[in-house]
């Protein structure tokens, strides 16, 4: 049994090499190689085009996030939560590796042990999972009791150990790219996107509506100009998620702004350091790189973050980046706490499902128009538009949460915030580039969500100064553009 498994790995991953350098076409040779001597061929999820009439799928893990479900974390225990954290998502990297022939996840796989544990039964490699789950959330809990935290905070974690395996659809609805569709394919890219993730951005709903501005709202606009990482910032660190912990984001990051971030961070180191803003604004922002998948050998190829996490493809620097802050159409804005940190978004949201996914993607010339779970296909001459509009509401205590999300909370409907929260500026991160025509293209992510489109996400320490953000805060409340 052992030696026919091997053989079927060996067969799979062959299989594959051989269909990434068809989908993506002369240079899928270059790419495939490439990746191939970083972390062996990258099985999407064990994709399959079966026969006629039925769809393609690929293959994911899905295990509830244990950092979603934090609410109390001791300052004590943080560095063995973040650390636990990180072991949590390399041990669904690993394990995802294991079932697809891919070998994902830092801290020990890949190579010949990679091909060998391809063969694994689905049983076999959850069970294994759950174990090591099991632990380090153990670890995790164990911690925060010992910090002094023997409450309500911990209890529920170790029963968060158990994943289960899901089918996703790699089947477009529609062929709205013929040049898409011929590089990708009906599978799709090895670990994604699929043909399934683009979507004529023509063919794109109308964008939300917002409230009307009432007597009582905020008009004003107030933009910080940071550049477009023209200075290389790149690290796959999440000092937000993760801090103390090296490539805890397990993908690469894009910065702006503070030129010193990364997983070591504090809040006097980020006070200390340079910025990239033209107006003394030393605050913190960065999202998962876009890369376009065009067989060019990427310099991050076998580093953490890149190769070494599945991350494939040529990193694309912004064409343009734009800042701003925005008001309330109800009431004026509190000017936000120094060091109060946001994270928008849900880098899970595949396996999460979508209650925190805040992705959104459009076109120049079509920004009327706004996807949520697909990549856009653009016009000739129309640049590809990612927009991060963040929490607007705060509960007027914390600077972060456990959980990261508990102390900021969007607006309703209305316009209006939640009960016991405080309208503050609103920051709009908008990203756009200049990608290829009829080239794939997709942002980084953790292995198992498969590079989707919903899984993006942005992050934001603000680190102005206060007299700055007071600034801020009135050139909004007085309707003034700044």
């Amino acid at each position: 049994m052992m030696r026919q498994a091997h053989k079927r790995s060996k067969l799979r991953t062959r299989a594959v090499v051989a269909a990434a350098a068809l989908l993506l076409g002369g240079g899928g040779t270059a790419i495939v190689a490439d990746y191939a001597s970083a972390r062996g061929a990258r099985d999407a999820g064990r994709s399959t085009q079966q026969s006629a009439g039925q769809t393609a799928t690929a293959m994911t893990i899905s295990c509830p996030d244990v950092g979603d479900r934090l609410r109390d974390v001791p300052a004590a225990a943080q560095p063995d939560v973040s650390r636990g954290l990180s072991q949590l998502d390399a041990q669904v990297a690993r394990a995802y590796g294991r079932l697809t022939g891919a070998g994902h996840g830092a801290g020990g796989h890949g190579g010949a042990n990679a091909d060998a544990d391809a063969g694994a039964g689905t049983d076999t490699v959850l069970g294994d999972l759950q174990q090591q789950r099991t632990e380090t959330i153990g670890r995790i809990a164990g911690s925060m009791r010992a910090a002094g935290n023997a409450g309500s905070a911990t209890d529920g974690l170790t029963g968060l150990s158990r994943c289960t395996t899901s089918e996703v659809s790699t089947a477009a609805a529609d062929d709205s790219s013929r040049t898409l569709s011929s590089r990708l394919g009906d599978r799709g890219m090895p670990g994604g996107p699929s043909r399934a993730d683009f979507a004529d951005i023509r063919n794109a709903p109308a964008a939300k509506r917002t409230p009307a501005t009432g007597r009582a709202g905020s008009t004003g606009t107030f933009t910080t100009v940071c550049g477009r990482n023209e200075n290389g910032h790149f690290n796959p660190d999440n000092v937000i998620v993760t801090p103390g912990v090296r490539n805890g984001a397990h993908h690469m990051h894009d910065y702006v702004g503070n030129k010193s971030t990364d997983a070591f961070s504090t809040d006097a180191s980020l006070a200390a350091a340079g910025t990239t803003c033209a107006n003394g604004d030393k605050s913190t922002h960065y999202w998962p790189v876009l890369r376009v998948l065009n067989g060019k050998a990427a310099p991050d190829a076998n580093a953490p973050g890149g190769g070494h996490d599945g991350n494939m493809g040529t990193i694309l620097r912004p064409a343009s980046v734009t800042l701003q802050f925005r008001g309330s159409p109800v009431t004026k804005v509190t000017a936000m706490p120094r060091f109060l940190r946001i994270i928008t978004g849900d880098a899970k949201a595949l396996t999460n499902g979508l209650a925190n996914a805040n992705a959104s993607w459009s076109c120049t010339g079509f920004e009327n128009r706004q996807l949520k779970d697909k990549y856009p296909i653009c016009p000739n001459g129309s640049k590809v538009v990612r927009t991060f509009a963040f929490q607007n509401c705060w509960d007027g205590r914390s600077t972060d949460s456990a959980n990261h999300r508990t102390h900021v909370a969007f607006a309703r409907a209305d316009g209006s915030c939640p009960r016991g929260f405080r309208a503050i500026p609103q920051l709009v991160q908008r990203i756009a580039y200049d990608v290829p025509a009829g080239v794939p293209f997709a942002v980084d992510s953790f292995p198992e969500q498969l590079h989707k489109p919903v899984t993006d996400h942005g992050d934001f320490i603000n680190v102005m100064p206060d007299s700055l953000m007071a600034k801020a805060a009135s050139c909004i409340n007085s309707g003034r553009t700044c």
